[in-house]
């Protein structure tokens, strides 16, 4: 691994990520994808297949030298990950397979076990399909009502409302803090701070924003928090659910088997303490420990260290995107991260997307798990560049030359 100094140099960041060097149709990669996963760096690759080669071994359960190893490193990246959100104990940090897989675990266990008929739920219209869903299975199962607050034509939330929606009948907020689809970051500090005042407790979708900046649990005050070890630098298959203990004790199981009893007889089981109650099987141990690695690696020059970078990413490519004629930006927030979604008039982004690839540029298209954002703005689907820290000006150039050659096909 390239040492990387506090300051933060984007040109030896690059060095450290293999994917970033490949070729896609001849050309030099340009990776504008990043909310749907990001790259990894070399030290989260080689920590997976050290795991693999040498230590490879089931966790909790054995008592030979590779067991207690494989434990060790498992526990560490759950300590790691403590630390790196601020949460209070490690018994607070459950592995799940990603942010989708918390969120339901958090609708299975507490929403099913806590919420009755007549209850209402609080999400956004700019939600993830996957903060989402959940909550329409059990509003129906249960008969909750599912309470939506809307946005600006900006892709700003209207706080206004959010606080019309609360009321003595609301059991749980949950919403995404930075919008995968807009970039919109939301005052979700706020929001958790006005559903306090009802005893309201809040889930945070940080899918996207715990890539952004660094994140306390403690100083937002969320009752909930998930997000996935692939948007951040890390494996796919792993993610994380943050839940506060005194919550976490109050719910049953998600699932049954496994490391999540303490005692089985045909007549009681007795489950575990926390985090093992929530972990039923086999963990992804291998992935966890990749995640693991995907924060030390992190830690070499502070996440908030590319804030500035970041920001100037999105600064210069708001404006020379918006230089091609026809181009038009979605998502215009005063607060909002790296992500560019656009459309160009008179082509269908699936267009676009294709045309760009063939350059080379790699974005997303489609609506992009957001069906609702795309009813908002009466739009099939967006073209969506998202930017990472290792991401430079050059490469939104090669993004910039490319749309405007697709432009120039269709004309």
């Amino acid at each position: 691994m390239t040492h990387i100094s506090p300051i933060f140099n984007v040109a030896q960041v690059r060095k450290d990520f293999p994917n970033l060097h490949i070729l896609v149709h001849g050309r030099p990669l340009v990776y504008l994808d990043n909310a749907a996963t990001t790259f990894k760096p070399q030290t989260v690759i080689d920590a997976i297949e050290k795991h693999y080669k040498t230590e490879t071994a089931n966790v909790h359960r054995g008592v030979h030298y590779l067991s207690e190893k494989a434990t060790a490193e498992f526990e560490g990246a759950r300590d790691k990950i403590k630390n790196f959100i601020h949460a209070k104990q490690s018994c607070e940090v459950i592995f799940t397979r990603g942010t989708t897989e918390s969120i339901n675990l958090v609708a299975h266990s507490y929403g099913r076990h806590f919420l009755k008929e007549g209850d209402e739920i609080i999400i956004s219209e700019m939600e993830h399909h996957s903060n989402i869903v959940p909550w329409q299975m059990l509003c129906e199962e249960k008969g909750c009502k599912l309470k939506i607050i809307p946005f600006n034509d900006a892709g700003e939330l209207l706080f206004d409302e959010f606080k019309k929606l609360l009321n003595s009948q609301t059991k749980l907020v949950s919403v995404v803090y930075v919008s995968n689809s807009l970039g919109t970051i939301n005052p979700v500090k706020e929001i958790i701070t006005e559903a306090h005042k009802l005893h309201v407790p809040v889930l945070i979708d940080a899918a996207q924003a715990v890539t952004y900046h660094s994140i306390d649990v403690q100083e937002l005050d969320c009752d909930f928090l998930a997000f996935s070890g692939h948007k951040l630098f890390g494996p796919t298959g792993i993610g994380v659910l943050y839940g506060k203990a005194s919550l976490l004790n109050t719910m049953p199981p998600y699932q049954g088997g496994g490391d999540m009893i303490s005692k089985v007889t045909f007549e009681k089981t007795t489950y575990n303490v926390l985090p093992y109650k929530f972990e039923a099987g086999t963990p992804n141990v291998a992935d966890a420990i990749g995640l693991g690695a995907a924060i030390d690696y992190l830690q070499t020059f502070g996440l908030d260290n590319t804030l500035q970078h970041k920001k100037e990413l999105l600064d210069y490519g708001t404006q020379a995107l918006q230089s091609i004629p026809g181009v038009k930006i979605i998502g215009t927030a005063q607060r909002k991260t790296s992500i560019l979604s656009f459309t160009v008039d008179g082509i269908h982004a699936h267009d676009i997307g294709t045309l760009v690839d063939n350059e080379g540029v790699a974005i997303r298209t489609g609506h992009h798990c957001n069906q609702p954002v795309m009813q908002h703005f009466h739009i099939p689907a967006t073209s969506r560049a998202s930017l990472a820290f290792y991401n430079t000006k050059e490469e939104i150039d090669k993004l910039v030359k490319a749309v405007y050659k697709a432009k120039k096909v269709f004309e």
